[in-house]
């Protein structure tokens, strides 16, 4: 399996989506989105799995191999959110932002090694890495979520529940990713905390989507604060992708 073919796998997926999309909005027939969405992450899951495979290791080292987990959990969370809270547009979008991530990745093809240096050889590396791309998921599709909620006259009862949950969640996940990399880090270099870029990073983005929470919790009028998940988006994005491109980020202990 070489990442060059990564295009047929994606296509046929995006094929399957965009046509699961298409039978929730005009077709009675309530198998059939359910049918083709299932089977384009399926395909999508099966490359995963043969990549991994023949590379020998989980494909989460390479931010390219990141951005095809978030692709992955992005389509995954909205078609299942739809399933609890029937917007079917959530969908829509979550499938319109897996297909950049997943066009990125095909005009930024990377090679893969099947090697792994010592620090990674962990058994903190799977989930600690997963369980971010799935908060990740979890906060790009209350973002998405949230911007419809912040240009509507009158929010639904149902929409607030449905963001306030998919935050709730996702900084459950972006906390258990902390502590497990806390974790990682004392076994691999000695220190559950060495102030890393990345580390910083990590941690006002999860300030931010603690600050909505806090609000939220203390009866704040949701309409007045949802601005907050898109800025505490901008920082999660900053910690995932942008922080990398920093010049100090060649010394940091997130560079492999």
């Amino acid at each position: 399996m070489i990442w060059n073919e990564f295009i047929y796998f994606a296509t046929v997926s995006l094929i399957f989506w965009l046509a699961g999309l298409l039978f929730l909005y005009f077709s009675k027939k309530k198998v059939l989105p359910d049918l083709f969405i299932i089977t384009g992450l399926l395909v999508f899951a099966t490359f995963i799995f043969v990549l991994w495979t023949v590379v020998g290791h989980p494909p989460l080292r390479t931010m390219g191999e990141t951005r095809l987990w978030y692709s992955f959990f992005l389509v995954l969370v909205g078609y299942l959110t739809y399933l609890k809270c029937r917007f079917r547009w959530l969908v829509g979008y979550s499938i319109i932002v897996a297909g950049v991530f997943i066009l990125i990745n095909i005009l930024r093809p990377e090679m893969h090694s099947t090697d792994l240096m010592p620090a990674l050889q962990s058994p903190w590396f799977i989930p600690h890495v997963t369980v971010y791309i799935l908060a990740y998921a979890l906060m790009g599709a209350a973002t998405i979520a949230s911007i419809i909620g912040i240009f509507k006259n009158d929010i639904e009862d149902r929409l607030i529940y449905m963001i306030d949950n998919m935050i709730y969640v996702g900084f459950a996940f972006l906390l258990s990713g902390m502590l497990m990399g806390a974790i990682w880090a004392k076994n691999a270099w000695g220190d559950y905390w060495t102030w890393d870029l990345k580390e910083i990073w990590a941690f006002i983005t999860a300030a931010t989507f603690l600050i909505y929470i806090h609000l939220r919790r203390t009866g704040y009028n949701p309409k007045r604060i949802l601005w907050i998940i898109p800025v505490a988006f901008i920082m999660l994005i900053i910690t995932w992708l942008g922080v990398s491109y920093l010049p100090s980020a060649s010394q940091s202990i997130h560079s492999y």
